[in-house]
């Protein structure tokens, strides 16, 4: 594409070259630069674009796109300038989003995108609603936290929203392999840092706000974080509140026309008649769904009232796109997360459940919820990452003593710390509340200890690792998943 095609719409504030050259690449870090190459020069939060304009002319660069005026930039990177093609614009995030839309064909235009913010509930929602969409038969793309998924094609995500020019690479391989929607999730930065700038939305929904993310690199204070959440409403056709949350007025103005769901009577799809079920060894939630379109019973297959929450989100997009209520149905019915109260299938007479909750308040909440999905024990295997506040190994620690009926006290992801000291800081804190515990420091044989355990109505918790899939030890880092090890060895036992 010509350099001036990908400029078009863009207000250049200067620039110097011609305007008709070949781009056939776009690069936001110079140790990709190369000929045929646009460099993006973003001044970020870690380094400079700018410093690298000579590094990148060295390597053959076809043009440059800046943000800083010559005047601000050393003699020897205006001289390596006055070779190439350059443009300058105010704001070189919103220039790559920009060039990054226009160079792969505008491909948010193509699906039905979905976008989810909020603080918490953004990955299970995106999960939900993906799962609804495949049960209604449509090709159903996925970009968040855990993973990006195109197909049967998973690749795990380094961050919840890409980088723009990454982000328009994903939605154009998920056209071109006949992608028709695309669920995402939309973090407070990615808005705030135009990572989706020039994104066509069908829907956004905003599920709520706690106090998170305030920091120098993050957001200034609540106030910001809220601001730059709403934004995703200026890019979307429909919008999506939860009416529960407190601030829903505010929400809801800032929304304009928009669809509520929420336990509140007054919300456009809500649940009544909540039920704890456990359907086919799997814990979850039955209730009475209404909504515009249609009302009937569902069950999601995760368990406690916030992914009641999380479904009424999933159930209010599908319907707004035209989805009826068996594949609303079917979806929240056979819906998994990685790590996110992940039920592992099992032909015991007891429970598994993988989850990420890896400090204390995380690990209370979950077991609050799950004790009441339980006939016998609830058994917790758990410990602690290496490298991060000690206290959290105390208090998680005293949580599991006190509130789970059994623990076994295993490693996570040591780092470069001593993995027993971890554990010793952990029986610091289990020890006062007087609560069985059991001490087994390989997380595999840990898992194995509490399968072998487990009586008939007990729950087994492996908390703190959820979606990852690896293990980070001082010398090395090994593939270790959760779900996948209790999977082997329930295998292992004729119990899969």
């Amino acid at each position: 594409m010509l350099f001036q095609e990908l400029l078009s719409g863009l207000e250049i504030l200067e620039g110097s070259g011609a305007a008709d050259i070949n781009i056939d690449n776009i690069v936001y870090d110079s140790r990709k630069a190369r000929q045929g190459s646009l460099f993006v020069c973003v001044d970020g939060y870690v380094t400079d674009g700018h410093k690298y304009i000579g590094q990148a002319c060295a390597q053959g660069v076809s043009g440059f796109l800046l943000q800083k005026p010559l005047d601000q930039l050393d003699d020897k990177t205006r001289q390596a300038l006055e070779q190439v093609s350059w443009a300058r614009v105010s704001d070189t995030r919103i220039g790559l989003a920009h060039v990054s839309d226009r160079f792969f064909g505008h491909p948010s235009g193509k699906l039905d995108l979905i976008g989810i913010t909020g603080t918490k509930g953004k990955t299970t929602t995106a999960y939900m609603v993906r799962a609804i969409l495949k049960a209604a038969g449509r090709q159903t793309g996925l970009i968040g936290t855990v993973a990006n998924m195109i197909g049967d094609k998973v690749m795990y995500a380094s961050r919840t929203t890409p980088e723009s020019y990454d982000l328009q690479a994903l939605l154009d391989e998920m056209t071109a392999v006949g992608m028709d929607s695309c669920v995402m999730e939309v973090s407070s930065q990615g808005l705030k840092l135009n990572r989706v700038y020039g994104c066509e939305f069908r829907a956004g929904v905003f599920t709520n706000l706690y106090e998170d993310h305030i920091g120098p690199h993050e957001h200034a204070d609540m106030e910001e974080y809220l601001q730059s959440k709403l934004l995703l409403f200026d890019v979307s056709n429909d919008r999506i509140v939860n009416r529960d949350i407190d601030i829903y007025e505010r929400v809801g103005r800032s929304a304009g026309e928009h669809i509520s769901y929420g336990l509140d009577s007054k919300s456009d799809v809500r649940a009544q008649d909540l039920r704890r079920t456990i359907e086919k060894g799997i814990a979850g939630t039955s209730f009475f769904l209404q909504t515009p379109w249609f009302e009937g019973n569902v069950f999601v297959a995760m368990p406690g009232s916030f992914n009641v929450s999380n479904a009424l989100a999933a159930a209010a997009v599908c319907g707004s796109l035209g989805i009826g209520l068996d594949s609303i149905r079917a979806g929240l019915s056979n819906v998994s997360v990685p790590g996110r109260v992940q039920s592992v299938s099992t032909k015991g007479n007891f429970q598994i459940v993988v989850d990420y909750a890896h400090n204390a308040a995380s690990l209370e909440k979950l077991l609050e919820t799950l004790r009441s999905y339980v006939d016998n024990r609830l058994i917790v295997v758990f410990g602690n990452g290496g490298d991060r506040a000690r206290s959290r190994r105390f208090e998680m620690g005293e949580t599991a003593g006190r509130m789970a009926d059994f623990t076994v006290i295993t490693s996570d992801n040591p780092r470069t710390e001593d993995p027993m000291a971890i554990i010793q800081d952990i029986l610091t804190g289990i020890k006062p509340t007087g609560g069985k515990y059991e001490v087994v420091p390989d997380r595999r044989e840990a898992i194995a200890y509490a399968i072998d355990l487990a009586e008939p109505g007990d729950m087994i918790i492996i908390a703190g690792k959820g979606h990852e899939t690896y293990q980070i030890f001082k010398d090395e880092t090994i593939h270790f998943d959760d779900a996948e090890t209790a999977s082997e060895l329930l295998a292992e036992r004729g119990q899969l």
